[in-house]
C-alpha cells in the first residue's frame, strides 16, 4: 500500500509541474488563455421591485 501511495504522490507532483509548464509555455505553442473581450450591461433595480 505504501508503494502505491508513494507513486501517487510522485504522479501528482509531476502533473503539477506539467500544468505549470503548460501555463507558461502554452502561448508559445498556440494556446490562447486570454478571456473574450465584450461589454456586458445588466439593468439593476435599486428599489427592490416595490
Amino acid at each position: 500500500m505504501g508503494r502505491i501511495l508513494k507513486w501517487l504522490i510522485y504522479l501528482a507532483i509531476l502533473a503539477g509541474i506539467a500544468l505549470i509548464a503548460y501555463a507558461y509555455l502554452g502561448p508559445f505553442f498556440g494556446a490562447d488563455f486570454s478571456a473574450p473581450l465584450r461589454e456586458i450591461r445588466v439593468p439593476v433595480d435599486v428599489n427592490g421591485g416595490n
